[in-house]
């Protein structure tokens, strides 16, 4: 946890909704110099702010529209921090809560060098990134429509489908599987939606890696070095990672991504992990897919997995290759380098 400990003559906590910013602005004393809500307009802001201008930080906390505060304090030169959600839910207990006592302790705990600090993300990735996420959802969509059209394949003790439906042979093969009107136009809903995500996707995936070639090719290739790391992959760590000088070493890279665990300990005792939580799920997925996509077909790294069930079962073994992985992404990122199976396997 990093927290923000830089001083200023004014402190400024905003409690960020969709329509509504309550607004606390202390200063260095602890005295409250402006306490109230506003619309949430980058004019309104403005007019609370402009005073404050070169003498002020603001603080937000991390939830889905705080992007066009982030922008709007880059634009007029005010320092922006944003809070970590999970480690300021933590903090903020208290038997009364509201928007006014929320916008409060936000300015205290910046004042106080205890504001848990989450990455402000690059505005430049930032679209193209929540167009990738975008994706994943599409994608899990449409894998659940061909499960559905599976399952109905079952249950009325139809032949399997042979073929993946992302292919239109495929697709128009079960057109006219069934002989109820009523459960072929359920199946073709199905398919009208997958043929329509298919075609969608690929549009969106040829704009994602094009914008990925322009932002930062050299890590695109060098991702691509690992077997079984395929474009999706690549994209989806280059993406979540943004910028990898961000992280002063590999131990906080594995934790972010949610490679390792973290005891829970108190008088000496042990109580289990905690934290699991905390961290982006997106690197955890790609990695752990990452893990199981370099096995396909690799002798080498079959037998090293191998070697790693002698001392664990077979899901701490893959989630080992998966943070043996992520550590070495780390590595060849920072320092710009391809992938090295043979010192990879070695240790």
């Amino acid at each position: 946890m990093h927290f923000y400990n830089h001083t200023h003559p004014y402190y400024c906590g905003i409690d960020l909704h969709a329509r509504l910013l309550y607004v606390c602005i202390l200063d260095h004393e602890g005295n409250t110099c402006l306490h109230k809500p506003i619309p949430a307009s980058a004019t309104e802001l403005s007019k609370v702010l402009e005073p404050y201008i070169g003498n002020i930080v603001v603080g937000v906390e991390c939830m889905h529209c705080w992007y066009w505060v982030s922008d709007f304090c880059d634009e007029i030169g005010v320092d922006f921090i944003l809070g970590h959600a999970l480690y300021m839910k933590a903090i903020h207990g208290g038997k009364a809560k509201n928007d006014r006592i929320d916008s409060y302790k936000i300015a205290c705990l910046i004042k106080g060098g205890t504001f848990p600090l989450a990455y402000t993300y690059p505005k430049e990735l930032r679209a193209t990134r929540d167009l990738l996420r975008r994706r994943m959802k599409i994608i899990r969509h449409g894998a659940q429509l061909k499960a559905h059209v599976v399952n109905t394949t079952s249950q009325y003790n139809l032949p399997p489908n042979s073929g993946n439906l992302k292919y239109s042979q495929n697709r128009d093969a079960v057109k006219k599987l069934f002989s109820d009107s009523a459960v072929q136009k359920n199946i073709n809903l199905d398919v009208a939606l997958i043929e329509c995500y298919t075609k969608e996707v690929d549009k969106l995936e040829w704009f994602i890696e094009k914008q990925a070639k322009q932002h930062n090719p050299e890590h695109f290739h060098i991702l691509k070095s690992i077997s079984g790391i395929g474009r999706i992959l690549a994209l989806t760590i280059i993406y979540e990672i943004g910028d990898i000088k961000r992280f002063n070493s590999v131990q906080k890279f594995a934790s972010y991504s949610r490679l390792v665990k973290c005891k829970a300990e108190s008088a000496g005792k042990s109580y289990g992990t905690s934290g699991n939580r905390i961290g982006n799920a997106h690197l955890k997925w790609a990695f752990s897919e990452a893990a199981v996509l370099y096995l396909r077909g690799n002798e080498k790294a079959q037998k090293y997995l191998t070697k790693l069930q002698k001392r664990m079962s077979k899901a701490k073994a893959l989630s080992a290759l998966a943070h043996k992985l992520g550590r070495c992404v780390y590595f060849m990122l920072k320092n710009e380098v391809v992938f090295d199976e043979t010192k990879f396997l070695k240790s």
